[in-house]
């Protein structure tokens, strides 16, 4: 894994960003201490566990408890406050 200081990873991010594609991971320091590393999106991904949710926000609210209950969503129908716009 090669290693590159943070100026010189900036002013030759190209070259960064193929190495990490063509070679594998580039690491990136800042004031001489590890800072980041730059992994192609393949790699990230076998990395990154999967999201945690597997159903659709449909399916989340028809298991919801509350299905079936009646809740009565009763408007307001009263006009808004009086506004007074002062520039």
């Amino acid at each position: 894994m090669r290693t590159w200081q943070l100026q010189t990873a900036k002013a030759r991010f190209s070259e960064v960003f193929e190495r990490a594609r063509t070679e594998g991971p580039q690491r990136v320091t800042r004031r001489g201490k590890d800072a980041v590393v730059i992994v192609p999106a393949e790699q990230f991904e076998k990395m990154t566990p999967p999201p945690q949710f597997k159903e659709s926000l449909w399916e989340f609210f028809r298991k919801s408890p509350l299905v079936g209950l009646e809740i009565d969503f009763e408007r307001d129908h009263e006009l808004p406050r009086d506004f007074k716009f002062e520039p």
